[in-house]
């Protein structure tokens, strides 16, 4: 076994875009290798996050096509989905594929178009995601996606005690956070009272508690200890990933506000590391609704149980505080391109952890946290990475060949 690093990180501004696909992925990507000190021809493989693509533009076999179009083509070529945990989930393979010696460097990114604006659709992901429930048990009740993340922050204000007012606090902080970083989909605050103020989606979600639907992409280059010797990428260090899965449909769950599998996740991504929640410095993790947050701070045992409402409150999750939550904005200001989601969040605990966040730098962070769910929290994937000292560059190697 060897260790994995990021050497190399690009990711496009999240919002409403024109570009095709291939153009938008390769936005990203030449930057990601470019960062990496990486020319095409060290590349190894390549792991392409895409949730969208067949449904929404009618283009099912894309890793080729994004290979081919940023100069990658002929190497191996690998497309995962797993709803929302796409691009993490292509991470994740990347870095075990590394880790096992089978590769030295892979790119890995993800890639979508679902604004409304673009969507060849224009409510296409709405329509999608608003029928994202079990198909024989939960879709004909009419359960929505909304309203499955709904009913597990419902169970928790009647558990803990959580307050609207706690919940619209993780949307005001994020958007503050959001406001700091020009890649962000919304870039401008908001208040408590505007957001308790908005129109009801699903109870207790109004609104500003949902995330919305972007285009966007993320890239990230994954390489081995050796690997990154030879390229001048600033590394910083994968030191545990962790996935597990839940059950499915909601009803059947153990407990509907304990989300198991970040749980499950979180505990061997901290035991691969040698960490625990007390070690990280900063986190972002996946906050498509604002008691998805609430839910995601207990899970991975950053707040104990209860908690995670009054911490963002009192600003305990905001910079900082005691532990900085979505300083990118998160899904819910940077936003949500589903399929580079997962890496988004690695492009920014990467900048952090390199001290290279500007105005959202959270100081002294040297162990951050990535948490990206797909479905009703059923699947979630957990990766801790780790700063390592900066090279100066007379240390860095020449560009492999």
């Amino acid at each position: 076994m060897t260790d994995a690093n990021v050497v190399g990180v690009g990711m496009t501004a999240f919002g409403v875009h024109g570009s095709t696909l291939p153009d938008l992925f390769a936005e990203a990507a030449l930057p990601a290798l470019d960062d990496a000190g990486a020319t095409a021809d060290v590349v190894d493989a390549f792991y392409l996050g895409n949730a969208m693509g067949g449904q929404i533009e009618g283009e099912s076999h894309l890793a080729p096509t994004l290979a081919s179009h940023v100069g990658l083509a002929g190497v191996p070529c690998q497309r995962y989905e797993d709803a929302c945990a796409t691009s993490s989930n292509a991470f994740k393979n990347a870095v075990r594929a590394v880790e096992a010696g089978q590769h030295d460097v892979v790119l890995v990114g993800g890639v979508e178009r679902c604004s409304p604006e673009t969507g060849k659709e224009t409510d296409a992901m709405t329509r999608i995601f608003a029928s994202a429930a079990h198909g024989a048990y939960e879709r004909p009740t009419g359960l929505t996606f909304p309203g499955v993340f709904a009913l597990l922050t419902k169970r928790h204000m009647h558990e803990y005690g959580t307050t609207p007012e706690q919940l619209a606090a993780v949307a005001v902080k994020n958007h503050r956070h959001g406001s700091l970083n020009p890649r962000a989909h919304f870039g401008s605050e908001t208040t408590v009272d505007e957001v308790l103020s908005g129109p009801v989606v699903a109870d207790p979600f109004r609104l500003h508690d949902c995330c919305p639907f972007s285009d966007g992409a993320a890239a990230a280059v994954v390489a081995s200890a050796d690997a990154a010797e030879t390229l001048s990428g600033d590394p910083v260090r994968v030191a545990g990933v962790g996935h597990a899965t839940d059950i499915v449909p909601i009803a059947d769950k153990a407990h509907p506000s304990a989300t198991q599998a970040a749980r499950d996740a979180a505990g061997q991504a901290y035991e691969a590391a040698g960490v625990g929640p007390d070690d990280v410095d900063v986190v972002e993790l996946h906050d498509c609704f604002t008691g998805a947050e609430v839910l995601a701070t207990e899970a991975l045992g950053l707040v104990e149980d209860g908690e995670g409402g009054p911490a963002a409150a009192a600003g305990r999750t905001s910079l900082g505080g005691e532990i900085p939550v979505n300083p990118s904005g998160g899904l819910k200001a940077k936003g949500h391109p589903i399929g580079a989601t997962g890496v988004a969040q690695v492009v920014e605990l990467t900048e952090q952890l390199r001290g290279d966040a500007d105005r959202r730098q959270v100081e002294a962070a040297d162990v951050g946290l990535a948490h990206n769910l797909g479905g009703d929290a059923a699947t979630t994937i957990v990766s801790v990475l780790e700063s390592v000292p900066r090279r100066d560059s007379d240390q860095r190697g020449e560009v492999a060949r």
